[in-house]
């Protein structure tokens, strides 16, 4: 079921918004108002995910990151989790090579223990394949939530005091920003959710703290290209001022 619809958009236009974080939700109901099993609309999801990356570059956009799977994910029956772990492993497999040759460096957040040995193998593997890239910068979370990577974090400051490995004054913002998962990659100019709902479900909570947001209506496996390119015009006419006053 690959996903074929022609976009409008041509040309390479920068729009001035280099990472965009996705909040890719609706891949289920998707699956559902059609009368099919949600694993269907995980791997349309998938498929727009290939779509969306290829596109970025000439869009402007040099860093990537799409909330894959979060760690409240675990709920949901096993039978779709199984799939949808599958679904990352097959991707993984498939786009290693391509995603190498068209410049893309992927990286993934999250906590990787719980994930099964195989698909921890696929995603070291892909990540040293692809380090040299720099044309398109794409971390996938899996197995992320925002609360458990802080608590993580924290956790290790406070093992690294107590081994004497900074003192009392180095107990701050860069010091906990250097033991997140994303350390080292910027923070999103813009967080995208798709599906309707309009809450932020623990994805990117310190990382996100001055993003702008937008929230579409659009199911994830029907976002496209000139879906993007439409929210990122829109986006350069915000007036971003970080807590400071409007000049």
């Amino acid at each position: 079921m690959a996903v074929t619809e022609p976009t409008s958009v041509t040309s390479s236009v920068d729009y001035g918004v280099p990472h965009v974080a996705v909040i890719m939700d609706g891949n289920g109901r998707w699956a559902k108002n059609r009368g099919w099993p949600r694993l269907v609309g995980h791997r349309r999801g998938a498929e727009r995910v290939k779509q969306i990356v290829r596109a970025c570059p000439d869009l402007g956009v040099r860093w990537l990151t799409v909330y894959a799977f979060s760690t409240e994910n675990w709920k949901r029956s096993t039978e779709e989790v199984l799939g949808l772990m599958g679904i990352f492993a097959r991707y993984i497999e498939k786009e290693a090579d391509a995603l190498a040759a068209e410049g893309v460096r992927m990286r993934f957040i999250g906590e990787r223990s719980r994930l099964e040995p195989r698909l921890q193998k696929l995603m070291a593997g892909i990540e040293a394949k692809t380090a040299p890239n720099s044309r398109l910068n794409l971390t996938v979370a899996i197995n992320y939530g925002g609360r458990d990577e802080l608590a993580r974090a924290a956790a290790q400051l406070a093992r690294d005091y107590a081994a004497g490995k900074i003192g009392a004054d180095e107990l701050n913002e860069e010091a906990l920003a250097a033991r997140l998962d994303t350390a080292g990659l910027p923070d999103p100019d813009l967080v995208i959710r798709t599906s309707g709902e309009t809450r932020t479900s623990n994805f990117l909570p310190w990382q996100s703290a001055y993003s702008e947001y937008e929230f579409t209506p659009t199911l994830w496996p029907d976002f496209t290209i000139d879906d993007l390119a439409r929210i990122l015009e829109r986006f350069g006419g915000r007036d971003r001022r970080f807590g400071g006053a409007k000049a």
